[in-house]
């Protein structure tokens, strides 16, 4: 199998990087944690074991979570595939970074996307000494100059666009599959070869600090234009996930399916910790686990089998269903077992935490939105009041303490919600509380001047086809 001719390849490419960077490897102190990042795709806040649901099977998930802290109010500020990573990986609200778009079909292949100004987390990371890998959804541009490992990965095997079909590897008909910036083939499931890359990766750089970012492109549906002709979409899952469920491979019914798919996806990150556990690196390794935004509730494809229970709506929305997501983080010996954490935290503060513990330095002038949120997971004192901004297409928000204010376009009233008293966001309160709207509006308005303050110009786009 190509794959094994892959990992071999790995071998010498890696130890290049650590020919070059053995300078910086040995300047990075031996107590700098590994930073594991598993971003998943359209998973639901009610999708996982640990987050309620008690129909699906995520034990290893659900292990994870009981050894670290699980976050009950975790926000991403964009709702949709393409910008959530941006904003994930430059610590910047997509308004801020050039990014506030889902990457369109040409875009994806050839389109710069997060403009080249943009610094992102493998970046810093890489400087601080550490070795940088992704795995998975790119999603973010693929014009040279916009390319993984033109941008701080040391190694890249994955896909440039926003979904592929598991098995076939396909994107709008077309083969998708990178390793580095050349096309690859390979056979096999998508979820186990990104896992099993990661894998190999870590193994090979277990003496050295390391960065694997991990974007998973389950559990996102297949679309029609992913698959082979004549070939119907459904929920691709190897059958013995099915048959762990009393099911039979060709089950007909897509919610089973979904929750087969999950059960892969906890296969995949349990073999992950368990490399981790072999490698003696558990207490020496931060574990993150975050859905990019909620799972989508869009009709007419009969595959928005999810769920966001108990929040309204979902992805591409400014509703909690769309904006409140899974989140987990494992960093033993500094994050007790069991933590939860119902403070507001957010894709934005991912990459200062990264920065803050690899004793890496941000760009200077860079202006960063995001706040290190160690104070909230392990305990040490509750972090400074926040307040986030959200946009995706036409919808908007404002999030102060537990007051949002919702708009689903911009001719529409603002909506105000008292998400302490009413997380389904089912009682609009604009009516009775005009004074919370108008001074929220204000502060929405403000922050919309505010990024425009060191923000990249949105690249160019390319003639555009379909998502």
């Amino acid at each position: 199998m190509r794959i094994v001719a892959w990992l071999r390849g790995g071998l010498v490419a890696g130890a290049a990087s650590c020919l070059t960077l053995l300078g910086a490897a040995d300047s990075a102190p031996v107590n700098r944690p590994n930073i594991l990042l598993l971003y998943v795709d359209n998973v639901g806040y009610g999708d996982l074991g640990c987050y309620g649901n008690t129909a699906v099977r995520t034990p290893r998930i659900d292990q994870l979570a009981g050894e670290g802290a699980r976050c009950t109010d975790f926000q991403v500020v964009t709702t949709s595939c393409t910008p959530s990573r941006g904003a994930l990986l430059t610590g910047r609200y997509p308004l801020r970074n050039g990014l506030a778009h889902q990457l369109a079909s040409t875009e994806n292949w050839t389109g710069i996307g997060l403009p080249q100004r943009e610094r992102l987390l493998p970046q810093y990371l890489k400087e601080a000494g550490y070795a940088t890998a992704c795995f998975g959804k790119w999603n973010i541009g693929f014009a040279p100059g916009s390319r993984p490992t033109e941008r701080g990965f040391d190694e890249f095997l994955g896909f440039r666009s926003g979904n592929i079909s598991y098995y076939e590897h396909l994107y709008n008909g077309q083969p998708d599959l990178f390793r580095g910036t050349e096309p690859y083939q390979v056979e096999g499931y998508s979820t186990d070869l990104f896992a099993d890359a990661a894998t190999d990766f870590i193994r090979r750089h277990a003496s050295r600090p390391w960065f694997v970012y991990l974007p998973f492109n389950a559990a996102h549906f297949n679309s029609a234009g992913n698959m082979p002709p004549g070939i119907k979409p459904v929920w691709q899952v190897p059958a013995k996930y099915l048959e762990r469920y009393g099911w039979s491979a060709d089950e007909p019914d897509e919610k089973r399916r979904y929750r087969a798919v999950l059960t892969a996806l906890d296969d995949a990150i349990g073999r992950l910790l368990d490399q981790l556990d072999a490698l003696r690196l558990r207490e020496r390794t931060i574990v993150m686990l975050i859905s990019d935004n909620g799972a989508f509730m869009l009709p007419g494809r009969g595959l928005e089998v999810a769920s966001n229970a108990p929040l309204r709506d979902g992805g591409t929305t400014c509703y909690e269903g769309g904006t409140r997501v899974p989140a987990i983080v494992r960093w033993p010996g500094r994050i007790k077992p069991g933590t939860v954490v119902r403070e507001m935290i957010s894709q934005l503060d991912v990459l200062p935490l990264c920065l803050d513990v690899a004793g890496a330095k941000a760009l200077p002038g860079r202006v960063l939105d995001g706040r290190n949120p160690l104070p909230a997971l392990t305990g040490g004192g509750p972090m400074p009041p926040a307040s986030l901004g959200f946009a995706y297409d036409k919808g908007a928000a404002w999030r102060e303490g537990s007051l949002k204010l919702v708009r689903p376009s911009a001719g529409q009233p603002w909506e105000l919600y008292d998400l302490a008293a009413d997380l389904a966001e089912t009682k609009d309160l604009a009516a009775d509380r005009g004074q919370d709207v108008v001074r929220l509006a204000a502060r929405f308005q403000a922050w919309q001047a505010e990024v425009k303050q060191d923000a990249s110009p949105p690249a160019p786009r390319p003639g555009r086809g379909t998502k």
